[in-house]
């Protein structure tokens, strides 16, 4: 995997490819190169918080949970930053064209890592509570879950950073290949619940961790979708494959 600065070496080099002629004010070409490593920076950190907290679920560790939930402040941190020096290339550049889109898509693509390091947390979380608890037999279905929305998170930002919108397009079309492995673990834990009472505390637990992975799918489509935005200025598309949600009565925002 390329590191955080190697990603965004990368992006700033199709940037400037892009660009017609390079700006006069040579400052505005700095401001732009800060945000793309800034966005690398975040991704490389929401995929370390993603891959300790499936860790933790697995190994039931503690301690290493509580890593990710102190990590996470770091990349509240970074979205703070970066939302302030776009706001602040916004009111003095006045960017235009593709730099207004890149500009514009770095704001949504840091809220959108900073959410993906809330629901890490939330998964390294419940793994403090799976860690009092026998294991169940589809603990380890949830982290391969787990382990393909990390790939989909690492194609994403790469396809982001390399501005390749081919693969934006390939990552979008996949989204439903989560839902439908959401949906199938779903239904197992309801059954296994079923069988065996005795497991409904440690499966209701997976089950959050299993939605927060499908709600981290979704924000990895959406990083997609801001690649092909930059690329092309205009949306990807209105309908994005969506798998048929079978857990709408209940409530997951807790």
């Amino acid at each position: 995997m390329a590191t955080a600065y190697a990603k965004g070496s990368r992006a700033v080099a199709h940037r400037q490819e892009c660009l017609p002629v390079p700006h006069i004010v040579h400052a505005f070409d700095t401001d732009l190169e800060l945000l793309s490593a800034k966005i690398s920076e975040m991704g490389g950190l929401a995929e370390e918080l993603l891959a300790h907290a499936l860790e933790a679920v697995q190994r039931r560790d503690s301690d290493l949970a509580m890593q990710v939930v102190e990590r996470d402040k770091a990349l509240d941190r970074m979205e703070a930053e970066l939302e302030q020096h776009a706001i602040k290339t916004l009111l003095i550049r006045q960017p235009m064209a593709l730099d207004l889109r890149e500009t514009i898509a770095a704001l949504k693509v840091a809220s959108t890592l900073e959410r993906i390091g809330d629901l890490s947390k939330n998964i390294a979380r419940r793994s403090q509570y799976l860690s009092r608890n026998q294991p169940v037999r589809l603990a380890a279905p949830v982290v391969r879950m787990g382990r393909q929305t990390l790939v989909q998170l690492t194609e994403a930002l790469d396809a982001y950073t390399a501005r390749d919108t081919a693969l934006a397009v390939a990552i979008w079309n996949r989204d439903v290949e989560i839902d439908e492995i959401y949906n199938s673990l779903f239904r197992e834990l309801i059954t296994y619940m079923m069988e065996d009472p005795r497991t409904i505390s440690a499966c209701s637990q997976l089950m959050f961790v299993a939605k927060n992975l499908e709600r981290i799918g979704d924000h990895t489509t959406f990083i997609a979708e801001m690649t092909y935005y930059i690329v092309e200025g205009k949306p990807l598309g209105d309908d994005r494959p969506k798998g048929e949600p079978i857990d709408t009565l209940l409530d997951f925002d807790t």
